[in-house]
């Protein structure tokens, strides 16, 4: 199992759709996550001192090959349709790579 963590700013004008799309995941856009070997998939918000809000999301992998499972993911015509409901939500970190929405982030410290 490798965990994950990454981190996205929202429009503020978007938080509240951000949320309403989150309370009520499609059933369809869970299952390809779960088909995809992710597990233990949690997203945070928070608004930092800036007042910008952020959302940071966590998840464990618990498949052999990450690319693969994630082109399968990005295939999935369910998800691409959820993704164009929330990716206009977001604000993209201006260092990000190429194809990034979510940044990833380095873990420092986990203790089981």
């Amino acid at each position: 199992m490798r965990r994950y963590g990454a981190v996205v700013g929202v429009k503020p004008e978007k938080v509240a759709r951000y949320r309403e799309l989150h309370a009520a995941v499609w059933p369809e856009v869970l299952a390809v996550i779960k088909r995809c070997q992710i597990q233990n998939y949690s997203i945070y918000f928070r608004t930092l001192a800036d007042g910008r809000p952020y959302l940071f999301s966590y998840f464990e992998y618990v498949g052999d090959d990450f690319a693969a499972d994630m082109a399968l993911m990005i295939a999935d015509p369910v998800t691409e349709r959820w993704w164009a409901e929330c990716v206009p939500c977001l604000e993209l970190l201006p260092d990000r790579a190429p194809g990034e929405v979510w940044s990833p982030l380095a873990e420092v410290f986990h203790l089981d």
